[in-house]
């Protein structure tokens, strides 16, 4: 009889919160009136009821395609060189500092410029920006449509990301403008995040998958360089003229659990770093004018120094989430000990990080940066094979350099199963964040398979090419 009072009593309940915590309590009187088997199957099924609230709904990735720049518009160190001296915007000392960052930037002669940019003089207004990016984006997103076998209609979220390039209407509009995107889609567009931005869209789409299940979500990684190269003589603001190039990215997500079987990867952690606060991280990286009104970005000296601090940051994040019992307790260790002594110069404890990941994949925005983070983490050339590599074959591509760097990695048929891919992106402001995937069991099929629309397809069997390769 109580528990028929109390059915009728829950419809004069209408918010789920009051009925689950009145569940409970009438299951608990309830209790006093059944056999002991019953009281088990109950408090079963209520753990079951609790368990299927706080299940954490997986993001899966079904793939990635990046873009691949025709070979027309590659763009080789002597010609580079030739095309700035015909230009006529900058001095003797200004040309002859580019040729110096060519030399030791570890961008090779097969990455790509944008088609504005190889005419005399340079075409740099809104029509070739924007024919930059739906060159790139349009193709990248095509492909990747076709790939998945996943109409434009399906699509429930699209995040793109390009720091520099903000036209009106949007990227995210012109996608869904050009693939005729449903009404109700969910369009988002972030713009001045640097190099770390795919990542954010990546968190950004994560967070919309935990509310709306049963979705599919497209983020879009793109860079635009047409109306960012600096015309002027300024050292800091010449170094993005030799670094940056051509490059994007659309990765596709899902939280749906059927698709889980044909997904390459299941996102594991996103942990996300922003030392901004700090002035010298904040205008590491910044847009300005020189003294001649030619606007361009600014490197500061102290770059490769907020990068590694950064790190430093993120990782005591990383570290607790991936790492060995024993790595954790040696680095808590340490931290006392250094704590206990009162020795700020004694160098800390640096966790092996191999034995958590199997892949690293950090951005290739420099051989400094490169070779700043293999130092802090104490790894070994071979975990940074991917973000040299892709530096030399594609140059610094922003935001989606690292889906380069793991489509190195999937060309070369290294990632298996179960292992773990980390993914270090650094961007202006001063931010440093980590993308933790776990590969699924398809992953060798599905890289087999997608290997004909990998950008690396006809170069990989050229590479690794070794440090001295690079100098010369």
């Amino acid at each position: 009889m109580d528990i028929v009072l109390q059915l009728l009593a829950m419809e004069q309940m209408d918010k789920p919160k009051e009925l689950a915590v009145f569940i409970c309590f009438a299951s608990a009187s309830s209790m006093r009136h059944m056999p002991v088997f019953s009281t088990i199957v109950c408090m079963f099924l209520i753990l079951s009821f609790y368990i299927l609230l706080r299940r954490r709904i997986s993001v899966y990735l079904l793939d990635f395609v990046c873009f691949t720049p025709n070979p027309s518009s590659r763009c080789p160190a002597a010609a580079f060189m030739e095309h700035s001296t015909l230009m006529g915007f900058f001095n003797e000392a200004s040309l002859q500092f580019q040729k110096l960052i060519l030399e030791r930037s570890g961008v090779g002669d097969m990455s790509s410029l944008p088609t504005g940019l190889t005419y005399l003089p340079p075409q740099m207004t809104i029509a070739d920006a924007r024919q930059e990016s739906e060159s790139s984006i349009f193709s990248t997103v095509e492909t990747l449509l076709s790939e998945t076998s996943i109409a434009a209609h399906e699509i429930d979220i699209v995040v793109a990301n390009c720091s520099c390039f903000t036209p009106v209407p949007s990227l995210s509009e012109m996608i869904m403008n050009k693939f005729k995107l449903r009404s109700d889609v969910r369009i988002y567009n972030l713009s001045g995040m640097g190099c770390s931005a795919s990542a954010i869209s990546l968190n950004l789409a994560q967070s919309l998958m935990r509310v709306y299940p049963n979705s599919y979500a497209m983020v879009v990684s793109a860079e635009n360089i047409t109306q960012n190269y600096y015309c002027g003589n300024r050292r800091s603001m010449m170094i993005p003229n030799c670094l940056f190039r051509v490059g994007a990215a659309a990765i596709l997500l899902s939280n749906k659990p059927c698709d889980a079987r044909r997904s390459k990867y299941r996102l594991e952690r996103i942990v996300r770093t922003t030392t901004g606060a700090d002035d010298r991280s904040y205008s590491c990286v910044y847009q300005q004018e020189d003294e001649e009104g030619h606007v361009g970005v600014s490197l500061s000296r102290d770059l490769v120094k907020v990068a590694g601090d950064a790190l430093k940051f993120n990782i005591t994040t990383v570290a607790p989430l991936v790492l060995p019992l024993k790595e954790q307790l040696f680095y808590v260790i340490s931290e006392v000990l250094r704590l206990i002594q009162s020795n700020p110069k004694s160098r800390p404890y640096v966790p092996d990080f191999k034995k958590a990941v199997d892949h690293i994949c950090v951005h290739a925005g420099g051989r400094s940066i490169i070779d700043e983070i293999e130092r802090s983490l104490r790894l070994q050339p071979e975990h940074m094979e991917a973000s040299r590599m892709t530096l030399h074959k594609f140059g610094n591509t922003s935001s989606s350099s690292i889906w380069y760097e793991l489509a190195y990695l999937e060309a070369k048929g290294r990632i298996k199963p179960a292992q773990l891919v980390w993914q270090i992106a650094f961007g202006s402001g001063f931010k440093c964040n980590s993308l933790i995937w776990r590969a699924m069991p398809s992953i060798s099929e599905l890289c087999m398979k997608g290997n004909c629309k990998n950008p690396w397809k006809d170069y990989v069997h050229q590479y690794p090419i070794t440090i001295s390769q690079i100098r010369q």
